[in-house]
């Protein structure tokens, strides 16, 4: 495989590539690139973080006490900042980046949230385990878990008042769009998903005496069907197949749909729903490397900082200064806007945040200093320069910037050579005479001239 073609395939499968392991790439067939990408996420790890305060209450056999409800909304407080910072960090160190790329593009569409901590941990390891696995087991999977049971009222769902909430989203945002569907069928739906529930620890729970065991029709079948059921007609139906198809297409692929290519991936996951055959179809097919999709795809908040801190590792002192960056991104994993999760695409950028982007990588990697010095200007202005940007941001963030790492990474690079690492497609002509202005201090001013780009914005 070409150079540039590997870079694109772990842009959009993972957060870019360092020199070393591209090198050692380009030396193997496509097919054995893809291999190795896959091989790396067959199995998956679960994320976790130290939740043993408030473990002994959510097994709790009784109901627990308004104190002990306290006890556990200001513990996951602050563990959910800790369990955010920790998905964060594993998509920067991961080798199973594939698994992890899609774990977080599960999260966009099983969009889920929740106060409780230890809920939201199985939750995301739940989107974890299944990412690349069988969609009809994770659908089943996901209508099961404690987090989602409270996000649409599951639990609230009786077989004396039914509740449509998870039955509508289900359908409209989960598996088929928006149209594909009567009134109806989300009526008839919501009784075969009553009595789902969850004891304390976040187990699924089936209240048979919730459960509406009468006859129900659904799509045009008819019998006492249950919450499985109903997952299995929806994936009957070819456009199940299709609606995630083309959200798959517009994430990995293009904003932009080509309709060709998506009827194609719907054949390939209408046959079996196996995740991962269609995730090789995309990746093996020449189309997904043409010249139009590489670097034409708006880095969402995480895929940009995540890249930025895979080039050079960063680590906060304070984890709450790294959801303060999230927040002014746009993006706080864990914490959708609501059920429909982030738009994505052009909707990342506004007049806000293209200017917090922009300036990020300087503030994080060089105490906001980012160097404008010109062609043959003097050393000694551009360290009084930095200096002055020193004093008056280096405190705002207290974070540790690993540059031991990115200079090992980069050793055998020539500074000349750097943009071709860094970003992921060409710069525009505008671009490239002003970065041709600006004198080549060293690999590290030159790395940070590059993030602050725009191009640096794309993948």
């Amino acid at each position: 495989m070409k150079p540039q073609e590997i870079q694109h395939l772990y842009w959009r499968a993972g957060f870019g590539i360092l020199p070393k392991p591209l090198h050692d790439l380009q030396k193997k067939s496509k097919k054995a690139v893809l291999n190795d990408l896959f091989f790396k996420s067959k199995n998956d790890s679960p994320l976790r973080i130290d939740t043993s305060e408030i473990d002994h209450l959510l097994t709790n056999k009784g109901k627990l006490s308004d104190d002990e409800k306290k006890k556990i909304q200001q513990y996951s407080r602050k563990k959910l900042i800790e369990l955010n910072a920790a998905w964060i960090h594993r998509l920067g160190t991961t080798d199973a980046v594939l698994r992890e790329k899609m774990t977080l593009f599960w999260a966009n569409v099983f969009v889920c949230r929740d106060n409780n901590v230890a809920y939201m941990q199985r939750y995301n390891n739940t989107l974890r385990q299944h990412a690349l696995g069988d969609f009809r087991a994770f659908v089943n999977a996901i209508s099961k878990e404690a987090a989602m049971t409270k996000y649409l009222n599951t639990q609230q769902n009786k077989k004396q008042k039914p509740n449509e909430n998870f039955a509508r989203e289900l359908m409209e945002l989960f598996t088929l769009g928006e149209g594909h569907y009567t009134e109806q069928d989300i009526k008839e739906s919501a009784r075969a998903f009553t009595g789902y529930s969850h004891n304390l620890k976040g187990d699924f729970v089936l209240r048979r005496f919730q459960h509406d065991q009468g006859e129900k029709t659904f799509f045009g079948k008819t019998g006492n069907f249950n919450g499985e059921d109903i997952v299995d007609i929806i994936l009957e139906q070819e456009q199940c197949a299709r609606f995630i198809s083309k959200k798959i297409y517009k994430y990995f692929v293009n904003d932009s749909i080509d309709e060709n290519h998506v009827e194609a991936m719907t054949r390939v996951f209408y046959k079996d729903y196996n995740i991962a055959n269609l995730m090789h179809f995309i990746f093996n097919s020449d189309w997904f490397y043409d010249a139009k999709h590489i670097g034409s795809k708006i880095k969402s908040p995480i895929e940009f900082m995540v890249g930025m801190n895979r080039l050079v590792p960063i680590q906060f002192s304070k984890p709450r200064q790294l959801l303060y960056i999230q927040k002014q991104l746009g993006q706080i994993l864990l914490d959708p806007p609501n059920v429909a999760g982030w738009k994505g695409g052009r909707n990342w950028i506004d007049s806000n945040t293209i200017v917090l982007r922009l300036k990020l990588p300087s503030m994080l990697l060089n105490n906001a200093y980012i160097s404008k010095a010109e062609v043959g200007e003097e050393d000694t202005m551009i360290n009084v320069k930095k200096n002055v940007f020193k004093k008056g941001f280096g405190k705002r963030m207290d974070i540790n910037c690993d540059w031991e790492t990115f200079t090992k990474n980069f050793n055998s690079i020539s500074i000349n050579e750097l943009q071709n690492y860094i970003l992921a497609g060409a710069m525009n002509p505008d671009t490239k005479q002003y970065i041709e202005g600006l004198e080549k201090v060293s690999k590290k001013e030159y790395s940070i001239q590059l993030m602050s780009l725009p191009e640096y914005q794309m993948c």
